[in-house]
């Protein structure tokens, strides 16, 4: 396998392979195009963010700065907004469900390295999928973790670090992030 095959199935792999390299700066490339490009260009945003993301549903809305590692690993559904400064090390799949909102400085990291200080100075790491479902609410500058699972209309907390699988309808804060009450849908 490759190291661009043994990343995206979640394998251990070197991050600094060549292939890996070229795919990182040249989306990088593109983000720099998004983020310096003028807010009145929404034309000239929406051709950038259908080139940077894997699959792009309607009315997604991003705002300048973000990044990312690779981007065609991040799926966003219909109307995804994304606030200001937000991070995505999508070495593996991550997947955004509809409606979810995104606060400011929101940081998604399947990415992880090993515990033994040997491998993880030789480089190595792995990634662990991100799922988060339809109509969440990610509040300011929280963490989403390897391997995190959130359900369908959960809220988190401004500053939860999200270390577990979230259920759906639960609003969770703190670090490491724990539910605090349910959320009952029949109200709205």
């Amino acid at each position: 396998m490759t190291e661009k095959e043994k990343m995206l199935a979640g394998e251990w792999y070197q991050a600094g392979d060549p292939e890996l390299v070229a795919e990182r700066l040249k989306v990088r490339k593109l983000i720099k195009s998004y983020n310096d490009s003028p807010a009145e260009d929404v034309e000239q945003r929406k051709e950038l963010v259908q080139k940077i993301f894997g699959k792009v549903g309607k009315n997604v809305w991003v705002e300048p700065p973000f990044y990312c590692d690779y981007g065609y690993n991040i799926e966003l559904g219909d109307d995804v907004f994304f606030n200001f400064n937000c991070v995505v090390l999508d070495v593996v799949s991550v997947k955004i469900g509809e409606r979810t909102l995104i606060a400011p400085n929101v940081q998604f990291y399947p990415a992880t390295h090993p515990l033994e200080a040997k491998p993880r100075g030789e480089m190595w790491e792995y990634g662990s999928p991100i799922v988060i479902g339809s109509d969440v609410w990610i509040g300011g500058s929280a963490v989403i973790c390897p391997g995190v699972t959130i359900g369908d209309r959960a809220v988190i907390a401004a500053g939860a670090v999200v270390t577990k699988d979230v259920p759906a309808d639960v609003v969770v804060g703190g670090n490491p992030a724990r539910i605090i009450r349910k959320i009952d849908q029949s109200k709205s």
